[in-house]
């Protein structure tokens, strides 16, 4: 595939509470997401470089919007955040690539600036021990 910007999301979708997908990509104005891997050193007294395994694969996901209170919008899937801790399916696709996760997320914070805008940010990390794979 060639070289493509981060325009033209095909997917962004989020699980409410219930379990279903709502596609909530008009709500989002930025996201970050991470599939990072822990390491363990193990090097020894003999070496003079680093030598280290992997371990553990992760996915984390902060996604920030622009607040909307119409059903099965954004405030309508993570509304239950501080209240239940279900998982939910997190479907990317960008450029014809796919990444989905099953994830917690910890937190559905508002703010409302000087000037009167009123978004949110939602925080999720990875739930149920799959590791994260583009597809």
């Amino acid at each position: 595939m060639a070289k493509a910007s981060g325009l033209g999301w095909t997917t962004l979708s989020v699980d409410n509470s219930a379990g279903t997908a709502k596609d909530i990509r008009n709500d989002i104005t930025d996201l970050q997401f991470s599939t990072p891997r822990a390491v363990q050193d193990i090097t020894g007294i003999d070496k003079s470089a680093m030598e280290r395994l992997l371990l553990l694969a992760d996915f984390s996901i902060d996604l920030k919007g622009v607040f909307n209170a119409a059903t099965d919008k954004s405030h309508d899937v993570f509304k239950t955040v501080p209240s239940t801790s279900v998982n939910r399916t997190v479907s990317l696709t960008v450029n014809g690539v796919s990444l989905p996760n099953e994830c917690l997320f910890t937190d559905y914070q508002l703010s409302r600036s000087s000037s009167g805008e009123l978004t949110w940010s939602a925080p999720g990390v990875l739930s149920d021990g799959t590791v994260p794979t583009w597809a």
